[in-house]
């Protein structure tokens, strides 16, 4: 079975049209690729937060998350924003099942290097993949809210992006970043240009060179961290075109196609 896990940040997800949806749906019925949302859900959290009169920071493009702040973000992630990307699929004639990492220990976490700094933000150390596979076997496209778990039951607040390139290594999936841009874009004769494929060191260097920069970066990062570790593929595409993903799955030119090195399709 060819699994694509899907990305969508918080900031699109509020807008994404009805056709994004119609498309990944039309994606699960076809059967040729099986379809994985991972969503975010950062703005909404950050109006939650302001709300509660909570104060919220980020270091490096992930969210600073003591007790308070993951509550909050859990409230968010796992419950309204996980719930609405079901009903969204289901409004379309397709069947999700919405779950966290959390359950099963589906993303088992420990501390990020920096967590003197960031606090309860998490990486991934395994997926269990049985609880997508399960999920999948009953006929449902398999919806995660990205927070984490260790041992003793300690919750992490894990950055979507990493938590997707996460579940795509697990599977050996391609993975696709949804985003309200059409992928990568540099100036070119003071005009912004799509980049159609971007290699490892042509993201390094828009890096170093500040090009790519903030809720950006933990994408091309995770991006890169995959194709390391045998994902296959990895694109930016614009999930406001209507059939972008499935065009995008087709081979035709979407997006920014992510590749460890140039020559290497």
């Amino acid at each position: 079975m060819k699994y694509i896990v899907i990305k969508c940040g918080g900031s699109v997800l509020d807008n994404l049209p009805r056709s994004f949806y119609e498309d990944v749906v039309k994606m699960h019925q076809a059967g040729k690729w099986t379809p994985i949302i991972v969503h975010g859900g950062g703005p909404l959290i950050t109006s939650l937060l302001k709300n509660l009169n909570v104060e919220t920071t980020f270091v490096n493009g992930l969210r600073v998350t003591n007790h308070e702040v993951l509550d909050v973000v859990e409230m968010v992630l796992s419950g309204s924003v996980n719930k609405q990307v079901v009903r969204n699929i289901v409004e379309v004639g397709g069947e999700a099942l919405g779950v966290s990492g959390v359950d099963g220990s589906l993303l088992k976490a420990e501390p990020t290097s920096d967590s003197k700094n960031l606090g309860f933000v998490g990486d991934v150390i395994e997926v269990n993949h049985n609880v997508i596979e399960t999920i999948v076997k009953q006929g449902y496209i398999p919806v995660i809210s990205p927070i984490g778990i260790d041992a003793s039951g300690q919750r992490y607040n894990i950055n979507g992006d990493i938590a997707a390139s996460a579940i795509a290594k697990a599977l050996e999936a391609n993975l696709c970043f949804i985003s309200d841009i059409p992928g990568i874009l540099i100036e070119k004769n003071g005009m912004k240009t799509k980049l159609d494929k971007a290699s490892k060191s042509i993201i390094e260097t828009l890096i170093d060179n500040k090009t790519i920069y903030g809720g950006m970066l933990p994408k091309v990062k995770a991006a890169i961290d995959g194709l390391v570790h045998n994902i296959p593929e990895v694109g930016i595409i614009n999930g406001f075109e209507k059939n972008s993903l499935i065009d995008y799955m087709d081979g035709k030119k979407v997006g920014t196609k992510i590749v460890l090195e140039e020559g290497i399709a």
